[in-house]
């Protein structure tokens, strides 16, 4: 054992040297070509030496083995060289494939990523506005921020608020900068009072303070045809939000609440196909909608479903009574942070504007719990054919790796994850294989969700949509026909 140590001990010194060497060239990639890289969808912009080895072990779940770094290091030292346009390209699954493949590298690379060589970037930079500025809007703010910081595309300008006291610019520059659920800003922040500005990590965000969204004069501060997020929630019919588009500079209005009437209700990778240019205002649905709507589809699609149930598990929010009160809504107004409170969701009925084949199969509640953050779906499900457990988990899991539905889905079967586990992730929903129930055609699905940060990288998705700015994504993931 003791002989064995400094092989060990040699091979991790060789993957940290190896991985050293990759971090200039991911920089420069992103920084010269807005070139983004990963790792079957774990990003490497941005991340350490440890990071970078973690996110080859990761493979695993794909190769059922570590992925080399002495695989990777070539393709980026290859793709540095090549005059690429803006893409998100997957070096893990470049690397299987050219190793399954084999001849000469640059060859097979030159096939892969013909769609985006020699193309110089044409992202269009759309200004986006948030109006309002609470736990989603800060949210889409970092988000934004970093996601610019990695490509060309949309430009967070300004944030629309009523004004509370005169120290209201620093309290929002400070609730930017910490956060008790999802910890610290990452980079720098400060205040310009004078002119009402929080430079984040060197961008200039525009404060404006207004309670009439049909007022603002947005070309003032040089911003045209923008995007208005609206996180407010305080309008979600048409005749309410159209009231921004009366603005001057603003071209169009996106709701993060699910909209009323005749609203499009946009769930990415279910629907966003149907935004078109003439969409003025759209929603970009719940935040359980989003998480189950995903897996939804793929279980329609796959095996069909009869009818099921819907219960949510869902953390308490800012519209609940932190102790006993009046409150409009039902149960609400008991203590937030002592109760388990029964109450409705309109998430299982909003499916069907996503997926109409859904229109009448759903019923649903949610039960609100004493977490700041992170909620599960309880899909009970009636399918149209008998499923089994391994079945169900190993097709979801396959979903989560390689298909189009990737960044939507993700999978994990691990006896020890409980909800803080899941704080931050990415996805709309994660599949918690070890809980899943099967038995005849009765199928029983356990959905965690981040119904903050998971449901704001959706939004942001819908934004990037809106505006033609979706980086190309190489290798192109499978359509579900084919997982």
């Amino acid at each position: 054992m003791t002989e064995q140590q400094p092989i060990a001990q040699q091979d991790w010194n060789e993957r940290i040297e190896i991985a050293e060497k990759m971090i200039p060239l991911i920089g420069k990639l992103r920084r010269n070509n807005n070139v983004v890289t990963s790792i079957y969808g774990r990003l490497l912009v941005g991340t350490s030496e440890i990071d970078i080895i973690k996110a080859h072990r990761y493979a695993r779940r794909i190769t059922d083995a570590e992925l080399p770094l002495t695989q990777t290091l070539p393709i980026l030292e290859e793709l540095v060289e090549m005059d690429l346009g803006t893409a998100s390209i997957d070096l893990g699954a470049l690397a299987t494939k050219f190793e399954s493949e084999g001849g000469d590298l640059r060859a097979f690379l030159d096939r892969e990523l013909e769609s985006v060589i020699g193309s110089a970037d044409k992202t269009p930079q759309t200004d986006i506005v948030l109006y309002g500025f609470g736990r989603i809007g800060r949210l889409l703010a970092r988000i934004l921020l970093a996601r610019q910081a990695m490509y060309n595309g949309p430009r967070l300008r300004a944030i629309v608020v009523r004004k509370n006291g005169d120290q209201d610019l620093v309290k929002r520059a400070s609730l930017l900068r910490r956060d008790s659920v999802h910890g610290s800003f990452d980079g720098t922040i400060s205040v310009d009072e004078e002119n009402s500005i929080i430079w984040a990590n060197g961008t200039p965000i525009q404060v404006i303070y207004s309670s009439d969204p049909s007022t603002v004069d947005y070309t003032e501060y040089g911003i045209n045809d923008a995007i208005v997020v609206d996180n407010t929630g305080r309008w979600r019919d048409r005749e309410g939000l159209e009231q921004h588009l009366k603005s001057k500079g603003v071209a169009r209005v996106l709701l993060t609440a699910p909209g009323k009437g005749d609203i499009k209700n946009i769930v990415y990778g279910v629907n966003h196909a149907m935004i078109s240019d003439d969409d003025r205002v759209l929603s970009a649905a719940s935040c359980t909608t989003n998480a189950i709507t995903p897996v939804l589809k793929v279980l329609e699609d796959k095996w069909g479903v009869e009818y099921g149930h819907v219960e949510t598990v869902h953390s308490f929010t800012n519209d609940q009574n932190l102790i006993d009160n009046f409150h409009k809504g039902s149960r609400r107004g008991r203590a937030a942070t002592l109760n388990m409170v029964l109450t409705e969701t309109g998430a299982a009925k909003a499916v069907s504007k996503a997926l109409p084949e859904f229109e009448g199969k759903l019923t649903g509640n949610a039960i609100r719990v004493p977490t700041p953050d992170v909620s599960m779906a309880v899909l009970n499900l009636n399918m149209k054919s008998d499923v089994t457990v391994d079945e169900v988990n190993d097709y979801m899991r396959q979903v989560s790796l390689t298909s189009e539905l990737r960044q939507q889905i993700d999978y994990i079967k691990s006896p020890e994850v409980v909800s803080t586990d899941f704080v931050g992730s990415t996805h709309a929903g994660v599949v918690d294989g070890l809980a899943t129930i099967a038995k005849g055609k009765q199928l029983v699905l356990y959905v965690w969700y981040d119904n903050e940060f998971g449901y704001s990288n959706q939004v942001i998705r819908i934004v990037e949509e809106m505006a033609g700015a979706r980086p190309k994504v190489l290798p192109a993931r499978l359509p579900l026909s084919e997982v």
